[in-house]
């Protein structure tokens, strides 16, 4: 299972793809890395990035809200609804006035059209892919929910904004939707993610930075207990033996019970986290600190 098993908080770069965000961790850390959520090439800020056999745990991050600051500029429209895109359409720009009262029919519950320059996949294929070759996209809409829209400025045509949203909304697909309610058109000039979930950009490392990088790892233990969706157990001494060979603990005690939870953090009586489990399915799926001690402990 790998002593590399992390989660970690990078901060992405302007210009890079989430992707190739990922090649320092993977020379430095473990070559088998995920994340939790893409960033757009021109975005930057958070990414939880998954090492080792934690990657087993994308399914608890991908689901958690997320918070963005925004820089949006009327006026125009792009075909990607972002700065690399050409433009499609042109407008006056609206008042802030106008702006201010259209921003709260944003929020709550809605349906919301992806931005057809996605990884969505229509019929199979990635919806991007289509549209540069020339064939008309029709991107079905979706429920999301946008739990804040907070105005921080607005100058020459460009709204400064912070979004909290749930997981699968796009902000570029916001910006434009905003400016056709203003009478006017949209884009996104900028975009930084400032947390998902109960993780926050202050806490993120740069991934170029070997040595806060490997040091970053030590705080996989602290990022597991602010998940409410993971249970948390004791095991006995007499249990670590098993573990550190990859079998199931036989007794444990639940210290805090998580929301629908599937997995576990297993930690020793000491307060060492072990290992992380399936509880569904009875099985270790990550080690991370194993028990190394001699065969007094086994159990029968």
């Amino acid at each position: 299972m790998g002593k590399n098993a992390s989660i970690l908080l990078i901060n992405k770069k302007r210009g890079l793809t989430s992707f190739s965000s990922l090649n320092d961790i993977k020379r430095t850390i473990d070559p088998k890395v995920g994340h939790a959520g893409t960033l757009d090439k021109f975005a930057e800020g958070l990414l939880i990035v998954l090492t080792g056999s934690m990657t087993k745990l994308n399914v608890l991050f991908s689901q958690m809200d997320k918070q963005y600051r925004a820089h949006i500029q009327f006026g125009r429209e792009t075909d990607t609804l972002d700065p690399e895109g050409e433009v499609i359409a042109e407008s006056a720009i609206p008042s802030y006035e106008t702006i201010l009262q259209a921003i709260p029919s944003f929020v709550g519950e809605g349906e919301q059209e992806p931005p057809a320059y996605s990884a969505l996949h229509i019929n199979g294929k990635r919806a991007s892919k289509l549209v540069r070759q020339g064939k008309e996209v029709v991107m079905p809409k979706r429920p999301i929910t946008i739990y804040a829209f907070t105005p921080i400025s607005y100058e020459d045509g460009v709204l400064v904004a912070d979004i909290h949203v749930s997981k699968g909304t796009y902000i570029r697909s916001i910006a434009r939707d905003l400016g056709k309610a203003c009478g006017s058109r949209a884009y996104l000039t900028a975009l930084t993610r400032t947390s998902i979930g109960p993780f926050s950009l202050d806490e993120a490392v740069d991934a170029k930075q070997t040595e806060e990088l490997v040091s970053s790892m030590q705080y996989t233990d602290a990022f597991l207990k602010r998940l409410d969706t993971i249970s948390i157990f004791e095991i006995p001494d007499s249990e670590l033996f098993r573990v550190a060979n990859g079998g199931y603990p036989q007794r444990m005690t639940c210290i805090k019970e998580g929301r629908d939870a599937v997995f576990g953090a297993l930690y020793s009586k000491d307060g060492i986290l072990r290992a992380v489990s399936n509880i569904e399915e009875n099985r270790l799926i990550a080690q991370i600190h194993p028990f190394s001690g001699g065969r007094q402990y086994e159990t029968v």
